[in-house]
């Protein structure tokens, strides 16, 4: 190993205005080398009492009451915060509420439905060949249920989507374009703003994912003018396996988008148990079932700790690690056919990369038994996701040394 890689680590561990956030993760300082911060982020050693005092003190103590007392308005709350600190979107906007999935199904088929009632001619939705899997299964159901068609944009598995290939896609016919922020296998970095504003001027309505980007990168919501979002919270917000989603819905279109599962939760009068379903104002009318109250209470402490440190400092962090990362890929992978599937221009990558080699399933296996924990994407990619909160350098350096070592037992010998 090049000994300056080690010293630099070091250095930038020990400039790392970040640092002492990372001791307050579960597990951090142990030799566990963790790479899977973009897929499930470790659990902040401040959620286990929280979780323990709401199920002594407000479910055990309060019972049924606590509903009135707080968790109605819990899904607002939460989103309010997630708004003001990871999205750059003023309150009364987000909610929590339901999986990924079913938040994408909700927004991208009220904006198509509201689309379609407009102009009756925009009857496509355009999604990138290499977003997320839910993303396009979604988009292809809703376009099957609805006699709609989707235009596909095609993606460089090693990029994503850009404002090229949005410009080249969308016309009189699109209704609706949706994009992810961050794409899930390269960690390329869409321009939300200049996309955005394409999507815009061909008069249809965007739904971004944010699930790869949220707490991660800055996010200007409000200012980019997105219509709709949606957003994942057991990945950089830490809310833990399965934690419930986020979705945005820009003011303007809280009217005239309506969602298409229609619960209790949703109406206008919640308790009213009325005959017909009525849509209430607001973000309420964006939630169907009983809020996952539990699922929600470990995204706090991960919210304060983002606000504490800020977003700028958290994305400049989150460039350093990546940027360190290629580095001692040069290093010390490339030598053994190791390639980059990712963006090299830190401006046009989020907080993964992925490293591509034919062997690299069994590496990543291989990795897993020694405590090092990347995970594997098809064709041949092994990720890092580096969680600028709790990932440090010099683990960031050990992990990739395994990698490398692992590889060089992996190969035969000529």
């Amino acid at each position: 190993m090049n000994p300056d890689l080690a010293a630099t680590a070091d250095a930038l561990d020990a400039a790392d205005p970040l640092r002492a956030f990372r001791d307050l993760f579960v597990a951090a300082g142990t030799g566990l080398v963790y790479f899977d911060g973009n897929s499930l982020g470790r659990p902040l050693t401040s959620t286990a009492g929280r979780l323990e005092r709401f199920v002594r003190d407000e479910w055990g103590g309060r019972l049924i009451r606590g509903w009135d007392e707080s968790w109605m308005d819990l899904p607002f709350a939460i989103g309010d915060e997630i708004g003001r600190i990871a999205l750059g979107a003023a309150p009364g906007q987000t909610v929590v509420g339901d999986s990924t999935t079913v938040l994408l199904y909700k927004l991208i088929r009220a904006a198509l439905e509201a689309q379609m009632a407009r102009d009756s001619a925009r009857v496509e939705i355009v999604v990138g060949t290499d977003d997320f899997p839910t993303d396009r299964y979604v988009v292809e159901g809703i376009a099957a249920e609805r006699g709609a068609r989707v235009r596909w944009i095609d993606v460089d598995r090693a990029g994503g989507v850009t404002a090229e290939g949005v410009a080249a896609a969308v016309g009189e016919t699109t209704a609706v374009v949706v994009v992810s922020h961050v794409a899930y296998r390269s960690g390329h970095l869409a321009d939300a703003a200049r996309i955005t504003e394409i999507v815009h001027a061909a008069g249809a309505l965007t739904v971004w994912d944010l699930s790869h980007s949220v707490g991660s990168v800055p996010i200007h919501a409000d200012t980019w003018r997105f219509d709709a979002a949606v957003g994942c919270t057991y990945k950089y917000l830490n809310g833990g396996p399965g934690s419930p989603a986020f979705a945005y819905v820009a003011n303007r279109h809280h009217a005239s988008l309506t969602q298409p599962v229609q619960g209790w939760m949703g109406a206008a009068d919640v308790f009213a148990m009325g005959p017909e379903y009525r849509p209430a104002d607001g973000m309420r009318r964006f939630l169907s079932g009983t809020p996952p109250i539990l699922g929600m209470l470990a995204i706090e402490d991960t919210l304060a700790l983002i606000d504490d440190a800020g977003m700028p400092a958290i994305r400049e962090k989150s460039i350093e690690l990546t940027t360190f990362a290629l580095e001692v890929v040069v290093e010390e992978l490339a030598p053994l056919g190791v390639e980059v599937a990712s963006p090299i221009e830190a401006a046009s990558r989020g907080g993964h990369v992925t490293l591509r080699h034919p062997l690299m399933r069994q590496v990543t296996a291989a990795l897993w038994r020694r405590d090092v924990i990347p995970d594997y994407r098809d064709p041949d990619g092994l990720r890092i996701g580096l969680s600028p909160l709790s990932t440090s350098f010099a683990e960031t350096l050990t992990g990739l040394l395994a990698v490398r070592d692992t590889l060089l037992r992996l190969i035969p010998a000529d």
